[in-house]
């Protein structure tokens, strides 16, 4: 096997198990609260998807991190790795409150923004006075992970994600028993500290870490606070981006109709299935592009090819076992007739899609490790402005309209992650040229 396949896989799949986790998790508190009525599930919906939003800033300061640390480990410059680590926790340590005490203080303007008022409304607000606080856990838990990711291990935020989420399924029906919906939140944020807590132990004992704690740091923290930001805001605003299309993209299907959307609603969330595996691997290559470009070794055409080769592999058995086994799935959801149909045609038809994607989003791994993240982001921009105006003109079509305007639209955000490969590696040949003439 490929050196460079071997080394993403190694690094993908502990990632793609914690995301898989966190999913089923979620969808479990979900079956608890349930029993509490409509008004529950709605609220912890709501509370679901703010944090959700509030993931894109932790990847501030967690994937930024990620990516410096892993780049130093490659200089095998202890001074730089500690610099790094430093930067990532100060620039935690300044969002942190700016969040959690924004928060809590907002929580029923910010409940208000998707639900009316009503007894969702007050269950909501009782949940964010609990969540919001709950943050700073969630974001210490992310640099955490972070750092271990940019040593090289993924393993350790893996077995984190399993005791985080075991636990909450241990201890959520007992809280809610008793508690209600804050139960779940109260559950969520305790079982998250016990996680920290062992998370923090790891960063102790970590080699690479113990190594560098003696050592002086490569630059001031307010410097390397600055180089966090610089490599992490451009990945934040790239997911916060998708996020937001993704919001729009379920607005427009709307318009479709109620079986529509929710066809569409369940049919999404299934395909998280395998557009985790395409994220997994856009870390690992991260990771691993710039441990080597910290090394001194640019092998990101190598890792690229390996990137696509693996998220693409991924994405086309996706697309193929989604498309066979459409109805089964559709059923298992308890999905009516109607739904059913919708959705079992969706998932044939997004197959195209998927396969770009996988391509697309792991190839952004090369991009984020060696600093070309401000790139990715311009072509997620792009592909954004694209994909809606076809999705509205598309959707006369039905659902295989709006799977064709994904299609195209990611189409286009491949072809334009290609042009600046081009672009570059012509720009490194005029280089060479001049090197050698001078």
């Amino acid at each position: 096997m490929n050196a460079h396949r071997k080394q993403l896989i190694t690094l993908a799949h502990p990632v793609y198990l914690s995301l898989l986790a966190s999913v089923a998790a979620g969808i479990i508190n979900t079956v608890w609260v349930s029993r509490l009525g409509g008004p529950a599930v709605a609220a912890v919906a709501v509370a679901t998807n703010a944090e959700n939003v509030l993931l894109g800033v932790a990847l501030v300061f967690g994937s930024g991190t990620t990516v410096l640390v892993a780049h130093a480990r490659g200089a095998r410059d202890p001074g730089a790795v500690r610099a790094a680590v430093r930067g990532g926790w100060a620039v935690c340590a300044l969002v942190t409150p700016v969040v959690v005490v924004g928060g809590f203080l907002l929580r029923e303007p910010l409940a208000r923004l998707v639900l009316d008022a009503g007894a969702a409304l007050s269950l909501a607000v009782d949940y964010f006075a609990i969540s919001m606080p709950g943050m700073a856990v969630f974001f210490a838990q992310q640099s955490a992970d972070g750092i271990l990711k940019g040593t090289g291990d993924t393993r350790t935020p893996l077995r984190l994600a399993l005791l985080a989420n075991g636990l909450i399924l241990v201890c959520d029906p007992f809280l809610i028993e008793v508690y209600g919906v804050q139960g779940a939140a109260a559950a969520t944020v305790l079982c998250r500290s016990v996680a920290l807590g062992v998370g923090l132990v790891a960063l102790r004992r970590s080699r690479v870490l113990r190594a560098a704690a003696g050592a002086r740091p490569a630059e001031p923290v307010v410097r390397a606070a600055r180089r966090t930001l610089r490599t992490g805001l451009p990945m934040s605003a790239d997911f916060t981006v998708r996020q937001a299309g993704a919001l729009a993209l379920v607005a427009l299907v709307a318009r479709l109709g109620v079986t529509a959307v929710a066809a569409y609603s369940i049919a999404y969330k299934v395909m998280y299935v395998a557009t985790m595996a395409f994220y997994a691997v856009r870390q690992a290559a991260s990771i691993h592009t710039a441990q080597l470009l910290g090394s001194g070794r640019d092998e990101r055409r190598a890792i690229g090819r390996q990137a696509v080769l693996v998220s693409g592999s991924a994405g086309l058995a996706a697309s193929v076992l989604l498309g066979a086994t459409a109805p089964w799935i559709m059923a298992a959801f308890g999905a009516g007739p109607a739904v059913a149909e919708d959705g079992a045609l969706f998932l044939r038809c997004v197959g195209p899609y998927l396969v770009l994607m996988a391509c697309f989003i792991a190839l952004g791994g090369v991009f984020e490790g060696s600093g070309g993240a401000p790139v990715l982001l311009r072509v997620t921009l792009l592909g954004t402005a694209v994909q809606l105006p076809l999705a509205y003109a598309l959707s006369g079509l039905g659902l295989p309209g709006v799977c064709l305007a994904l299609a195209l639209a990611m189409g286009v955000q491949c072809a334009a992650v290609l042009l600046s490969l081009r672009r570059a590696r012509s720009q490194e040949g005029r280089d060479v040229s001049l090197a050698r003439v001078g």
